[in-house]
Parts: structure tokens; C-alpha cells; sequence
């Protein structure tokens, strides 16, 4: 396996023939209908995934886009807020919509940061990378200031009992509690909630009805994955996410097909993305030496593995054994370090304080009066958005160009996690959509040398003229 020795998962060896039907390359003709499908549930009217021997996938306009036109908006497979981010920002768990209210938002993180930054009781968290693996740039919590704001203050804004000026022009969703009773996940409705739940929050809920040795297990499997890699949390979405999918097909096909090709219905959104084993593909630290390389991939394993097992003593069943392998966990975690789409969502808290700093000077002088406190105590960082990790199973099949004629941002009207794609310029129908996967800015080796992380060299126009005779 890679180098680093034979694989501690007994699961590995016991269903290693159903583990390489899952990994295999979808037939093309499969993926090709699982993409039109796909497109027509969500109705992109404007784009078809298409295939050539020389990019494999990529995304084609199926009509003309004039410059700024959207070409996208994909919603994701599977997605998860970074740990850290949570203690600045309360959005929904399920569509990363901001909840609550500009008081309550802005109540609970400043509480939060003068208890030390604990959004579960432990002061100590990491965010995705953070111990092993390349960092998504969580924001995390801001340090304490001397501008504190006392906390029956705070405690007044998170309950509703006071308010700031102008709020009302800043409405967000009410907070629904989650259905099994966790603290953890809160939604911006009972749609949001019961969609998590059916799809992947029913089996890692760890609330007051789930039956106590499971709440065990899955506490042991968060706390481990919050102490070392995030990334974790993610993983096991995607796995929940097969899980419940295979149990639906069951339900509706009954005994008439097998339980194995059940599972392969079930795995099918995931196994179109790119993977590779998580201790393979991610990048070495610039802190390990290289003669380190194998030691420091084993403990990548290593530290699966046991991530695998907390999960496996919380959520394990034996009909779909296969998806609690190591070489399947290896290979989810890698799609996300593979196909890493960042998830932001923009914060309705930087809109306020721009808006009060746009007033009218005599009535801008009157509001800061009450929001300047706030302000200062937040500091520099008070427009912290959304943060997290995500797969898009459309905007994952766009190829990278270093002169990309499209790039993913999100407009005033786009509140939620869903990646929106635009155009940077006027695209051509059959024309292929590209986006930039790096800084197009940069140099041309500094460009390649990020692009080898990803597992090839870019021809595209840019490079070719660019690059040194």
C-alpha cells in the first residue's frame, strides 16, 4: 500500500474484491447518465459534462453566456463547516445559510471568545490540515481584546432581549433545533433539518434520544476528529450519506436485487469523484524532511485508521462492510483533499457594520453610539464568513485553465453554501468551461509547482506562452 507496509484493516483483505468494484472508474456510459441526470434535476439548462481522451471530464456550455451571466449553482454532495469557524459564524448545518439574527450572531461569538473560544466545552480545536495535511485557512477564533463587552450584555443580544439599531433591515432565519436533540447542529428550518436528517445527520446525531452506547462512540469519533483532522467529520458525511441511500434503495427494491449491487447504487455520487488514498496524495508538510516522507505517510494511515474505528464502534453495519474499509475511508478522504472546493458563505454581520459606516453622518454618529462597542470588541476580524469543506459534484468536473473563462463567486443574492459558477467573459456554446484551481497571477513555475499537487502539467494557452524555451 504505497510503500508504507501492509494494511491494518482486517476489512481491507476480508472484501478486497467488492472494495476494487467500488473504486473502480465508472463505466462511461454510467457516469455520462448520472451527469445528464443529474443536470436535469437541477435544471443548469446551460452546461452538459462531457469526455475526451486528453482532460477525461469536463464541463461544456450547451449554450451562449454573455460576460457575469451564472453559469452554475451546484449544490453540494457533502459538506461540513470547519470546527474552528463555528465559534464565529451559526449557520444552518445543512444549506450554511446564517441564522438567527445580527444580535445573536454577534452576542455568541463575542461570549464565546471571552470563554476561550469553546463552542463544546474543550478550548483546544483544529481545523481541517491542521495536524496532518495542507490547511484550508481556517479563520478560527480571534484572540480576546481589552474591549470586552460584559457579559450580561452579551447574554442580552443572544436572547433576544436587546437590540441594535437597524437590524431589522438584516433579517435572517429563525433557529430550529435539530430533531434528535443535539446542541450541535442547527438549521434555518424544518426543511433544512429533516433533509440532514434523512440524509446524513440520523446516524451521527449524538443527542438526547440516541441510545446511549452509540452517543458514547460518536463523541469519541468527533472529539478525535475536532483534537486532530476535521477533515474526518467529512468523511464520515460521506459514508452516513452511502449508508442511508442503501437503506432507501432496500426499502423500495425489497429482496429483488443484491445487496452488493444495492451498495454500488448507493456509492454511485462518490464514486465519480477523483480519489486517491488520503496518505498518498496529500502534500508533505514543508516542516518534514523528505527522508521523513514514509514515515510521516504511515502515520497519516495510522491516523485514519483510528478515526475508522471510533466511527465503525459508533455507526458499523455489516451489510455495507465494505464502506468501513481503510482503503475506502483513505480514498473519500483523499476526493476532498483531491477535488478541495472550498465552502464560504459571506456574513450578514460585515453587511451591517457596512451599512451603519455608509449612513448619513448625523445618524451614522447616533447608531455607532450602541454598534462602536461591539465593533471594537469584535476587531479587525468582525466579518468572518462561513468557512468549510465541500464536494460539488458538477463544479468538480470543471477543468483548470490558468486563463479560465469562469470562476466560481458569489453574488449579494447567494446566502448559502451552493458553489456559483460565472463567467469572466463570453462563452461560446460547445465552448468547454474552465476554472483556475490556483492564484492565475502567479508565476509560471510557481503556477506549475501548485498544479503537480493535483496531478498534472498545464498546457493551457497561458502556459504555453509562458513557458521557457
Amino acid at each position: 500500500m504505497g510503500g508504507i507496509g501492509v494494511s491494518p484493516c482486517d476489512l481491507d483483505r476480508e472484501f478486497a474484491p467488492q472494495i476494487a468494484q467500488l473504486l473502480a472508474t465508472p463505466p462511461l456510459q454510467s457516469a455520462q447518465e448520472y451527469y445528464d441526470e443529474l443536470i436535469r434535476s437541477k435544471k443548469p439548462d446551460g452546461i452538459r459534462v462531457s469526455y475526451s481522451g486528453k482532460h477525461g471530464k469536463g464541463v461544456c456550455a450547451n449554450r451562449d453566456f454573455a460576460e457575469d451571466d451564472l453559469v452554475l449553482k451546484d449544490q453540494m454532495l457533502v459538506g461540513a463547516q470547519d470546527s474552528l469557524n463555528k465559534i464565529d459564524c451559526v449557520v444552518c448545518s445543512y444549506c450554511f445559510r446564517f441564522i438567527g439574527s445580527i444580535e445573536f450572531q454577534i452576542g455568541r461569538r463575542l461570549y464565546l471568545q471571552s470563554l476561550g473560544g469553546s463552542v463544546d466545552g474543550s478550548t483546544e480545536r483544529h481545523c481541517h490540515g491542521s495536524d496532518a495535511g495542507p490547511s484550508t485557512g481556517c479563520s478560527g477564533a480571534s484572540s480576546g481584546n481589552s474591549n470586552a463587552v460584559p457579559q450580561e450584555v452579551l447574554m442580552s443580544l443572544m436572547d433576544g432581549n436587546m437590540s441594535l439599531p437597524l437590524t431589522d433591515q438584516f433579517c435572517l432565519p429563525s433557529v430550529v433545533a435539530c430533531p434528535g436533540g443535539c446542541e450541535g447542529e442547527l438549521y434555518c428550518s424544518q426543511s433544512c433539518a429533516d433533509s440532514d436528517w434523512d440524509s446524513y445527520h440520523s446516524l451521527l446525531c449524538a443527542g438526547s434520544k440516541t441510545e446511549p452506547l452509540r452517543k458514547s462512540a460518536l463523541q469519541k469519533f468527533v472529539g478525535h476528529a475536532n483534537g486532530t483532522n476535521d477533515i474526518f467529520l467529512i468523511a464520515a458525511k460521506a459514508i452516513t450519506f452511502t449508508l442511508l441511500r442503501y437503506r432507501k434503495l432496500k426499502r423500495q427494491h425489497g429482496s429483488h436485487e443484491s445487496s452488493s449491487s444495492l451498495l454500488m447504487e448507493a456509492w454511485k455520487p462518490l464514486s465519480m469523484g477523483f480519489k486517491k488514498r488520503w496518505w498518498e496524495c496529500v502534500a508533505l508538510p514543508e516542516d518534514v524532511d523528505s527522508s521523513e516522507e514514509e514515515l510521516f505517510r504511515q502515520q497519516i494511515r495510522d491516523l485514519a485508521f483510528t478515526s475508522l474505528q471510533l466511527l465503525k464502534d459508533a455507526i458499523f453495519d455489516p451489510e455495507c462492510a465494505p464502506l468501513f474499509s481503510l482503503d475506502i475511508y483513505g480514498h473519500i478522504i483523499g476526493m476532498f483533499e483531491m477535488n478541495n472546493l472550498d465552502l464560504v458563505v459571506a456574513s450578514p454581520v460585515e453587511d451591517y457594520f457596512i451599512h451603519i459606516d455608509d449612513l448619513p453622518e448625523s445618524e451614522k454618529e447616533e447608531a455607532e453610539k450602541v454598534t462602536g462597542p461591539f465593533l471594537d470588541a469584535l476587531g479587525e476580524d468582525y466579518s468572518v464568513p462561513c468557512e468549510g469543506t465541500a464536494f460539488f459534484p458538477l463544479q468538480s468536473c470543471m477543468n483548470h485553465s490558468c486563463c479560465p473563462n469562469a470562476k466560481a463567486f458569489k453574488r449579494d443574492e447567494d446566502k448559502d453554501g451552493h458553489a456559483v459558477i460565472i463567467a469572466l467573459r463570453p462563452i461560446s456554446k460547445g465552448e468547454e468551461i474552465t476554472i483556475s484551481y490556483i492564484d492565475e497571477d502567479l508565476p509560471y513555475e510557481e503556477r506549475q509547482a501548485q498544479l503537480a499537487d493535483y496531478g498534472f502539467t498545464c498546457t493551457c494557452l497561458k502556459c504555453q506562452e509562458e513557458q521557457p524555451v
